[in-house]
């Protein structure tokens, strides 16, 4: 996170038990008297190990609240990290969660292919146009061509949305050179033209797509279908799970239907990701 480490005050917390061994780890930044589950990342919460059990997170969330409200905090703000993200079923915290009545404020919507679960078939729309690139003898490959594909994206971000990226070229350069094996990028080009593109984050569980964009070309030949497709079948092997992202806006209100049918016709369903407020200042006072 060290890229945007001056937009943010860290204020991230570190739990130990009594023999000073770390039992959990809860990435976060401060805004007045708000501690947040860190703003820099996607996905927040405790970070825990295998050793974590139901009571001790009920112990973990009593400690870093009185901790907190010391500090002067009087909200935290706790986002989850979905259930396709954990390396085993780590839900203790969401349990603490309604113990503390904490309030559920957000919920999104990612759209998610199971590859484990009982297979789904792509709409024909969708093969439709993934035989439309193939016949237009489009070819996918992996790329280090950030610029070109950032330019596409920009372009694309902006005409639809009068929007950029959340990162920009140099930092999304920066973040791809130092994790080469978890950042990369595959676009479909028409010889030594590029088409359209992905840019996926790697995680042991999950290959989660966080960009991806076409030029005007490119959505005329099912350019983009032909990615995802590739993108899909790539690494089917190795990951239980492809994460398409999110498509809803506005704390969850707003669900963006033509942008959830188009990933729902890869075969995807959704899984949620949910967002708490907690108010500190009820707490009881300990010593």
């Amino acid at each position: 996170m060290d890229y945007h480490a001056d937009r943010f005050r860290d204020h991230s917390l570190i739990v130990s038990n009594e023999q000073d061994q770390i039992i959990a780890v809860l990435p976060a930044n401060a805004r007045e008297t708000v501690l947040i589950s860190h703003e820099g990342l996607t996905y927040g919460g405790f970070i825990v190990n295998e050793k974590m059990s139901t009571p001790l997170m009920l112990e973990t969330f009593e400690a870093s609240f009185q901790y907190l409200a010391k500090q002067g905090f009087t909200q935290l703000i706790y986002k989850t990290i979905p259930h396709i993200y954990h390396s085993t079923p780590a839900e203790e915290d969401t349990y603490a969660l309604f113990r503390h009545n904490a309030e559920l404020y957000r919920r999104d919507v990612l759209t998610v292919v199971n590859y484990c679960g009982v297979p789904l078939k792509f709409q024909q729309r969708r093969l439709r146009s993934i035989k439309k690139a193939k016949n237009h003898q489009l070819q996918v490959k992996e790329s280090n061509d950030f610029s070109q594909f950032w330019a596409i994206l920009t372009a694309n971000l902006s005409n639809k949305y009068g929007i950029n990226p959340v990162h920009t070229i140099d930092e999304i350069k920066l973040l791809a050179h130092q994790f080469p094996a978890q950042i990369k990028l595959f676009a479909a080009y028409k010889e030594d033209t590029m088409q359209a593109g992905a840019v996926v984050y790697l995680s042991p569980n999950v290959c989660h797509v966080q960009y991806n964009a076409t030029t005007l070309d490119g959505a005329n030949t099912g350019a983009l279908d032909l990615v995802i497709d590739h993108l899909i079948n790539v690494y089917r092997p190795s990951k239980r799970y492809f994460d398409f992202g999110i498509s809803t806006e506005d704390n969850g209100c707003y669900l963006n239907i033509g942008l959830v049918d188009y990933k729902e016709g890869f075969g995807a369903r959704t899984v949620t990701h949910d967002f708490y407020k907690i108010d500190l200042t009820h707490l009881p006072a300990k010593d």
